[in-house]
């Protein structure tokens, strides 16, 4: 749907002026042309178009407003039309002529004549012929108009200005129907506000759009030139080749774990298990504690692709007691994946506490918590280590768990129902010779394939049944995960896998991205997916045994083919783990699930695919001359040669006349005449018919269609789910266009041209119309069957994000000024990303499409295309971007044989039309095609309208001549092994091609040629032709003396074309160069700086061409140069070279470089340097500065690259290139004149006051430190390092700069006046990154400098004084000869190094390198350290310039074996040495003579001041009364006294004067920062690993001049040693100790008690009391005394503990650990083991005050820790109180379970030594024995006292009761056995 108004005329205007109108509509504006001075008419004449996507009511309003323009103020109102669409709606074409109305609603005079157009969705309106109106151009689908930049302008992608900008200037060319040139995308500095341009400039985009450009418009990425679309017929060719995924890639995964807290579980023994993918390590393990502190490092490597190393699993999990024979029982484990981690800001989680859970009790809540550093490095990425923020922040474990931003810290536990319910068209895997064997003996036809689907998510898998020899499986299964949730695993996946007796395949996989299926805002949902079709694309669907894509079918690299659908649904369900009948396990599980019903995916509906080749070019000559088809396919269908094996399903389906894929592919199959169905239903032809190729040139063939284009079509049923597609679509439009403003932008900042915020405004504007639009777009039809759960949420919340991006934009837009465009531009560049990530829709519908080449039944080599961006729709904005236009289409190598050089080379060229579209809409197929054709149909007879053509035939033929000026191409690929190459440039325009000559030996070559191609004959329309050209392909090669030439780069172009009645003048001819970006592969390969013309051959033939100066027989004569018009305007520059010297040059061919030169070459012109006589003894140059002059371009974007090259002169007049440098640009060289108004700049008095203030501040702040004494170098740097973490270094006194990267990256590689240029030899490697450094190609470095500046120069540069002719620009440049120097290098410590031994440690020592000098510092190894502090200052003494590369190396130390290299840096000392920036003693930032502070420089601050006023020519230093110093017109203000030793106070100047050096960047001029005192951290690096950071050194570097006066000695920085401390713990008693033993007899509750405590990480010297036996109370008196002696350093605050790790240590090794006491309490068994009971860990630098009374002594104390007053015992010396002890009962809450009177005293080793004390109660100072009740007798030593004690004690009622029934027992005994006896006698009566 489409409303149209073209509005005509403005009449009766009063005055004359400038006239512009303003035509809107549904809020969006358009504005006009200007009409520059119209008296009282303006005829305007233009169409604007808006089309809708709802239908326009009849009560719904158009408004034009009519302004007065103006340049410089707002535009004036001249009048009003306004009116309602009634008429329209009901007509569809309405002509109105009205008068204008003014602000007062009263009519005008002037009128205004328009003609509307309204086009509805169904058509009913009329429909009308395109040319009505006027001489608007035949495809008024939207292309015509300049007015709009915005999406809305329909289909035409490309436009100018921002929507409501006009574009001015268009009258001169109203003929040129709808002008879309090339080049206007990229020259949108046009106005964001029309109002500021001055008439120059308008002419100027006169100009310019005519393509007439002058030299600044000229644009670098024109790449983007030939990407952008002009009209409406092509689209974007994509440049880059090679498919990104797939490469290998070296990765490295490292892994600190630092500690654990609060495990969970009773006095245990912790190891952490670190496990990545397969791979697994542990830490060592830590006995009876909960919290083991292990700060272990750990290093993963991996060689792996990007997406197989991010979905691998990082697993840490703590097991419990763990050894060689058992394996220990798993505490909890914590996941995630390695994606998660290289998302991270910097790639890594520092110091951050990962929260471990029980997979198999996902009832148990946390387990306890991990403190780690998880880093992951590619190649190329530096890793910056944040400084380690202050303790207490760390130590709050729920503020730094280890999660991503926006993950909640409490995290649930969730179900993941995974319902995979049945696949679709799946490949046979087997051989059909055993089926067939199969159906001979058992007759049964059976599906060559049994499969099963595996489902990963999370480490876990999960696998549904095998369904026997089914092409269509049926599973109704669903996989069910447990995981915590959001799981911080991002993708899950799906894979479709054969059963095989021998080993299952993939058959097809899918990743799903988590992100995409769920929102993690307020108003977002949880993953949900489906019920929905995914596709999975693979190899090729032929079976062979060994598939050589098979990686393809895991999912590695771009499927080449469809392999299946899977038709699944996921949802989330977060579980409520306090229920009770949850399953607690994480197990996998698989259940069955219901069936899903056929419509509930969607409707099915009938697809139409059209496709025509309009031409096949570049085909490579490798194929052989076997005649080539190519067939199109859409999921199976289409695909004839291993497309659908027949089922049988499909044939029951058949019988009951349900329609199935299969029956379709059936008549694909036999797709002949008789069978098509009865309704004149059509068959599919997937494939053109095979035709010979013909030969192009050397290396390619062309397909000869001419005039005959073979079309091929394809119908399919799908279900109908385009509503996905249409709301991706939109959005990519959205971000295309954004995209392209974004880059101009770039541009126009890059090329430093005036005005990009306007144009950032206009791309913002633009952006938030068309996200508005995007809403009312996508909110319609919602009750479409199939819209799955994800469907409405995914809209809800795609349509608030662009709602909230329309606001954003808006609001940026504002914001946005000259000074914050950058800023802006990143966060639009956001949006960008953003937009990207939603456009990406997670639930497929309809397949890609595939076209292949087909050579000898053989495929060859394919293209994908997405089948959203070929899709139709009536609205433009849900169009497929490719739909219905011509796209030039490059075919390549499928799978691993994509890769590198033969990836790179095109298989073949289609220019090609695609139309994919509902069978029902399939009317307008054919319109997007190049008009001009007859259809050629397949079958002759009935109903014949509706078949499709089998081929379409051209009848308008245009002839054209083109003409490519190849002016030069710059920054190429250096294939040789020299380092050049010998480039050649082939330019292919459709089936033509030729070559430029070969420039040898060159990365810059300048041919400076024309080709010229005649009678090239393009088919279609002349009007077409002209404004849509056909793209041309230019490829540049190597020419080898033998073998084939090999490939360096290819760009496209698009040609400016000229028809026969055009006249070849301004604005558009000639046409200008423009840099075209040369890609190789997926990467920039240099720039190609060209133009191209396309102009037609009339009747009258070539004579009537524009002439060609110079011989126009191309093919014997000489080669024709690029003819002036074009070529760009020169003018004479002076380039002076500053030649210094060389260094560090490899030998080349074995023998050593001896007598270098220099040649410098620039445009044909060039310069040599003096010959080094003897490189060895001095590598410097004698003549320093040389100059020659050039002729260059005006146009600086257009200079041509400077090559210095460096040979070696052998004997005999040889030479031999060493190595060569291509300097790209010359910008940063240009000589600009210093400014002399910027001198006499004073900084205003009250701000110095302040500043004085401030430091006097400063000063006071620093007497609260402790004294001088206690102070050493190692205060001064850790108080550096906190500064640096606290303020971000605003301390005024910030003692020192530690700098976290290399001292060069901070300063400019020191090249303030001194360049180095690498010089480079051999062939450049391919998988080139280029942030990366290729090493090996080094041979050497040049050092030296340019400079460059337009002739004549102005004369006052040379007049001043002192100036040297000689020395051109380079005045007071200090002379090159050889300077003895001492060097000093302190090197404080390493950090992360990469462990060099099995037990993953290192044994690192320093090896320094300088010149021929080594020192080894081998037998000060550290054992056993991967963070060793060195503290060490080596002195090496050196001459420049023969040593200047300072190496700093770290070796591993081996017992047996050489030793390994670690990592080494390497510091280039003499660009240092001669920086401005004065690095050679950093400034200390306050002036001291005496203690550690003291100043290190042999000059004086006064003295370095006064040397650099000098240099600079500066006026001063002055020194005044009251502080004051004057250095060029400022004023500074200082400290004037110093103290010496003895404490007395002296005047001087030197504070003054450091002030000074100080603030030296703030002098005018010549200031720049003087390098403070500093340490830098600089990386390690191991060639063999190159790009990847083996740890870190932290270090700094002094250098002396040998002629001054010696330095004083080196400063002390060696490590602190530590302090060995005593620390005394007296346990006096216990109380309410929980009772742990049940009494034998009596059944009472009592516990043997005793206290057992150490020194944290001293288990083996771990003391026990004596034991308080039988405590019925829980108290225990004991007494007795620990002494733990320890070794501590204050300043860490860590204990230092040496060891041997284990019995076969060659040496001990030092650990650092925290200073903790443990102290547990245990109740004592004979025969079993001791039970634990309860346990406190007291920090001695903060632990909790006791508790005076046990009373008092609480759990509070341990769980509200933070909130407690904390003591420190190295501060309080000796402290007594009771403290808590606790244990965690069954649910894992803490519990009291027993107090404990003790009393710490800390002595230092000399104190103790004074008064020593005895363990236990033992002498010396023995303690008194403990007052204990007599229960806690033993009962064996003293058995009568304890029956005494325990059962007369309590029992003697029961016993005395006992007592009386025994006795009555026994006389009833007595009488029951005597009363026989008597008995007899008595009646025996004897």
């Amino acid at each position: 749907m489409a409303l149209v108004v073209y509005l005509k005329t403005v009449t009766e205007l009063r005055g004359k002026g400038d006239r512009i109108a303003k035509v809107t509509f549904r809020g969006l504006s358009f504005f006009s042309r200007v009409l520059e001075n119209c008296e009282d008419e303006a005829r305007f004449e233009q169409a604007f178009r808006w089309p809708i996507g709802s239908q326009v009511d009849g009560d719904e309003m158009l408004e034009i407003q009519v302004f007065n323009y103006s340049k410089v103020f707002t535009n004036r109102l001249i009048g009003t039309f306004r009116m309602v669409l009634q008429k329209v709606v009901e007509e569809g074409h309405l002509e109105v002529s009205d008068t204008l109305i003014d602000d007062n609603n009263s009519a005008i005079r002037t009128s205004i004549s328009i003609e509307i157009k309204y086009q509805t969705m169904d058509g009913s309106m009329k429909v009308w012929s395109d040319g009505e109106f006027l001489d608007i151009p035949d495809d008024c689908d939207g292309t015509f108009q300049f007015e709009t930049d915005s999406l809305l302008s329909g289909r035409s992608q490309s436009s100018v200005t921002s929507p409501g900008r006009s574009l001015h200037g268009i009258p001169t060319f109203r003929k040129l129907k709808h002008h879309k040139i090339l080049m206007q995308y990229q020259l949108c500095s046009l106005a964001d506000d029309a109002a500021i341009l001055d008439a120059e400039d308008l002419d100027r985009k006169t100009m310019r759009l005519g393509g007439g450009l002058d030299p600044d418009t000229i644009s670098l990425a024109s790449v983007t030139a030939v990407t952008t679309n002009v009209s409406n017929k092509r689209s974007k060719p994509d440049i880059k080749m090679e498919p990104s995924s797939g490469r290998l890639v070296d990765y490295q995964i490292s892994v600190t774990v630092i500690e654990a807290r609060q495990l969970v579980g009773l006095n245990m023994d912790p190891v952490v298990c670190v496990e990545i993918g397969e791979e697994k390590k542990y830490t060592s393990m830590k006995e009876s504690t909960n919290c083991p502190y292990y700060n272990e490092y750990f290093v993963f490597d991996f060689h792996v692709p990007p997406d197989v190393m991010f979905d691998k699993i990082l697993k840490i999990s703590v097991i419990h007691s763990k050894n060689l024979l058992r394996s220990g029982t798993l505490v909890g484990t914590f996941k995630l994946d390695v994606g998660t981690v290289y998302s991270q800001p910097e790639h890594q989680f520092h110091h951050k506490w990962a929260m471990l859970s029980d997979p198999d009790d996902i009832t148990a809540g946390c387990k306890g918590y991990v403190k780690c550093d998880i880093a992951v490095v590619g190649k190329g990425d530096n890793i910056k280590t944040p400084h380690k923020a202050n303790e207490t922040d760390e130590n709050d474990i729920e503020g730094n768990l280890l999660l991503p931003e926006g993950v909640p810290s409490e995290r649930q536990w969730a179900r993941f129902y995974v319902k995979i319910y049945r696949a679709e068209g799946l490949p046979k895997m087997n051989t059909s010779i055993m089926a067939n064997v199969k159906k001979a003996f058992i007759g049964e036809n059976r599906d060559l394939v049994d499969p099963y689907v595996l489902v990963q998510f999370a480490g876990q898998k999960g696998k549904t049944s095998v369904q026997k020899s089914s092409y269509e499986p049926i599973w109704n299964e669903q996989v069910i995960f447990t995981e915590m949730f959001p799981p911080l695993c991002r993708r899950l996946k799906v894979q479709i896998r054969d059963s095989d007796k021998v080993n299952d395949v993939a058959i097809g996989t899918h990743f799903i991205d988590l992100r995409k299926i769920a929102n993690d805002g307020d108003k977002g949902f949880l993953p949900t997916m489906g019920p929905a079709w995914v596709n999975m694309y693979g190899s090729t669907r032929n079976y062979t045994l060994m598939d050589e894509h098979q990686d393809l079918n895991e999912g590695l690299g771009e499927g080449v083919s469809f392999r299946a659908r899977l038709l699944i649904s996921i949802t989330v369900e977060i579980l409520d783990t306090s229920s009770a009948e949850i399953m607690s396990s994480t197990e996998v599980q698989i259940e069955p699930v219901s069936n899903m019903s056929e419509s509930a995916t969607g409707k099915m509906e009938e697809f139409f695919l059209f496709g025509s080749f309009l031409e096949a070019t570049m085909i490579d000559r490798k194929i052989g001359d076997k005649a080539i088809s190519f067939e199109v396919t859409i999921g199976n269908y289409g695909n004839q040669i291993d497309g659908v094996s027949k089922s049988a399903s499909a044939k029951k389906k058949k019988e009951g006349g349900g329609e199935s894929e299969e029956e379709e592919t059936e008549l694909i199959h036999n797709s002949s005449d008789e069978e098509a169905e009865d309704d004149g239903d059509l068959t599919s032809v997937p494939s053109t018919p095979p035709m010979k190729p013909v030969i192009t040139d050397r290396n390619y063939f062309h397909l000869p269609y001419f005039e005959k284009k073979p079309c091929i079509y394809i119908k399919s049923w799908w279900q109908d789910q385009r509503r996905r597609l249409y709301n991706s679509n939109i959005m990519d439009k959205i971000a295309d266009k954004l995209e392209e403003g974004l880059n101009d932008v770039q541009e126009i900042i890059k090329t430093e041209k005036a005005y990009p915020e306007r144009r950032l405004r206009g791309v913002l504007e633009e952006l938030s119309t068309s996200c508005s639009r995007f809403v009312t777009l996508a909110n319609k039809d919602q009750n479409l069957s199939g819209r799955t759960k994800l469907d409405k949420e995914r809209l809800k919340s795609c349509m608030r994000e662009l709602e909230s991006m329309a606001q954003q934009a808006k609001t940026i837009r504002s914001q946005v000024k000259r000074n914050t465009v950058r800023d802006k531009l990143k966060l639009v560049f956001n949006f960008l990303h953003r937009l990207r990530f939603l456009a990406d829709e997670p639930q497929h519908s309809i397949p890609d499409v595939f076209i292949w080449m087909i050579s000898n039944n053989k495929r060859i080599a394919y293209a994908r295309i997405p089948s959203k961006d070929i899709l139709y729709s009536i609205v433009d904005e849900e169009m497929g971007k490719d739909c219905g236009k011509v796209k030039a289409v490059f075919l390549r190598l499928p799978g691993k044989k994509g890769f590198g050089p033969a990836g790179w080379t095109v298989q073949a060229k289609l220019e090609m039309y695609l139309w994919l579209g509902l069978n029902k809409q399939r009317k307008d197929f054919l319109s997007g095609l190049p008009s001009g054709f007859e259809e050629n149909k397949a079958t002759k007879g009935i109903g014949i309208q509706a078949v499709p053509p089998i081929s379409l035939v051209y009848n308008m033929k245009q002839v054209f001549q083109l003409r490519a000026h190849m002016y030069q191409a710059r920054s190429l690929f250096a294939a040789d092994s020299s380092g050049l190459s010998d480039p050649f440039a082939r330019v292919f325009f459709s089936t033509h091609s030729q070559v430029t000559e070969v420039l040898s030996e060159t990365l810059c070559p300048t041919w400076d040629q024309l080709l010229v191609f005649d009678n090239v004959e393009l088919y279609g329309e002349a009007g077409e032709l002209r404004d849509d050209p056909p793209i041309i392909v230019i490829e540049l090669y190597d020419q080898d003396t033998v073998g084939k030439a090999e490939f360096i780069g290819r760009t496209f172009a698009k040609p400016l074309t000229k028809m026969v009645d055009e006249h070849y003048g301004p604005p558009r001819f000639p046409p200008q160069l423009e840099y075209y970006q040369i890609y190789r592969g997926n990467c920039a390969a240099g720039d190609l700086l060209a133009a191209f013309e396309l102009l037609q051959i009339g009747p009258a033939g070539r004579a009537a061409l524009p002439p060609i100066d110079g011989p126009t027989d191309s093919d014997r004569g000489p080669i024709l140069p690029v003819p002036l018009g074009i070529r760009p305007v020169l003018s004479r520059y002076r380039i002076e070279v500053l030649f210094w010297g060389l260094r560090d040059l490899k030998r080349i061919n074995l023998a050593q470089v001896d007598r270098p030169r220099v040649d410098i070459e620039c445009a044909g012109k060039g310069v040599q340097s003096a010959l080094i006589q003897n490189y060895k003894k001095n590598p410097n140059f004698s003549t320093l500065v040389k100059w020659f002059e050039v002729d260059l371009p005006e146009n600086e974007l257009l200079h041509p690259p400077l090559n210095i090259r460096v040979v070696d002169c052998r004997a005999f007049g040889r030479y031999t290139l060493v190595g060569s440098h291509a300097v790209t640009s010359l910008r940063k060289f240009i000589y600009s004149p210093p400014d002399k108004t910027a001198n006499n700049w004073n900084e205003d008095e009250k701000e110095k006051e302040k500043k004085k203030k401030k430091k006097k501040k400063g000063e006071e702040v620093d007497e609260e430190e402790p004294d001088e004494s206690m102070l050493d170098w190692w205060s001064k740097y850790f108080a550096s390092i906190e500064t640096m973490m606290e303020v971000g270094g605003t301390l005024i006194r910030l003692i020192y700069s530690v700098y976290n990267k290399e001292l060069e990256s901070e300063f400019g590689n020191f090249e303030d006046w001194l360049h180095t240029f690498n010089l480079f030899r051999g062939k450049a490697g391919d998988d080139i990154d280029h942030n990366v450094v290729d090493d090996d190609r080094i041979v050497g470095r040049f050092k030296g400098s340019l400079c460059m500046y337009k002739l004549p120069l102005s004369e006052e540069i040379t007049r001043e004084a002192g100036f040297d002719p000689n020395m051109g620009m380079f005045q007071s440049i200090p002379h090159n000869d050889p300077i003895n120097v001492l060097i000093r290098i302190y090197i404080i410590r390493a950090t992360d190094l990469h462990p060099a031994d099995i037990n993953g440690k290192a044994d690192p020592y320093i090896v320094i390198r300088l010149g021929k000098s080594e020192i080894r510092d081998k037998e000060n190894y550290i054992s056993k350290q991967l963070n060793p502090v060195f503290g060490k200052s080596f002195n090496i003494e050196a001459t420049f310039p023969m040593e200047s590369m300072l190496t700093v190396a770290v070796y591993d130390w081996d017992l047996v074996g050489t030793d390994d290299l670690i990592g080494e840096t390497k510091i280039d000392l003499e660009n240092r040495y001669y920086s401005k920036h004065r690095a050679t003693c950093g400034i200390a930032s306050n002036y001291s003579v005496h203690g550690y502070n003291v100043w290190r420089d042999p000059q004086k601050p006064t003295q370095i001041l006064a040397k650099l006023c000098k240099e600079a020519k500066l006026d001063g230093p002055h020194y005044g009364p009251g502080g004051k110093v004057k250095v060029a017109n400022r004023i500074f203000l200082g400290p004037t006294e110093i103290e010496d030793e003895s404490g007395l106070k002296k005047q001087t100047e030197e504070h003054l004067a450091l002030t000074v050096l100080r603030h030296w960047e703030e002098i005018p001029r010549v200031g720049c920062k003087l390098i403070p005192e500093h340490v830098e951290t600089r990386p390690l690096l191991n060639p063999d690993k190159p790009g990847i950071e083996q740890g870190r050194i932290e270090m700094w570097v002094d250098m002396f001049p040998m002629d001054v006066p010696a330095p004083g000695p080196a400063i002390d920085i060696s490590p602190r040693k530590p302090k060995r401390y005593e620390l005394r713990v007296i346990i006096w008693n216990t109380d309410e100790v929980i009772l742990e033993d049940d009494d034998y007899f009596t059944g009472e509750k009592s516990s043997d008690i005793f206290v057992r405590g150490w020194l944290k990480g001293q288990q083996e010297d771990k003391q026990d009391t004596d034991v308080h036996y039988h405590s019925l109370t829980g108290e225990g008196n004991f007494n007795w005394r620990f002494v733990f002696p320890f070794d501590y350093l204050m300043a860490e605050e860590k204990i230092v503990i040496s060891k041997k790790e284990s019995m076969f240590s060659w040496d001990e090794t030092e650990y650092k650990i925290p200073a903790r006491l443990t102290l547990q309490v245990w109740d004592a068994d004979h025969f079993s083991a001791d039970d634990f009971l309860g346990a406190i860990e007291l920090d001695l630098n903060k632990f909790p005050r006791g508790a005076k009374t046990a009373k008092q002594c609480s759990l509070n104390m341990v769980l509200k820790e933070h909130e407690l007053p904390t003591i420190s015992i190295f501060k309080q010396k000796r402290v007594k109180g009771w403290w808590p002890f606790v244990a965690r009962d069954e649910n894992d809450e803490f519990e009291l379970t027993g107090k404990v009177e003790a009393e710490l005293h800390l002595l230092t080793a000399e104190e103790a030594e004074k008064n020593p004390v005895g363990l236990g109660r033992n002498e010396p100072e023995p303690l008194e024995k403990p007052n204990r009740p007599d229960t806690s007798l033993m009962w064996f030593m003293n058995p009568l006292k304890s029956i005494r004690y325990f059962i007369w004690h309590n029992y003697r009622w029961m016993i005395l009761k006992a007592l009386a029934l025994l006795l009555l027992l026994l006389l009833v005994g007595l009488f029951l056995y005597s009363i026989p006896g008597y008995l007899v006698k008595k009646l025996l009566g004897a």
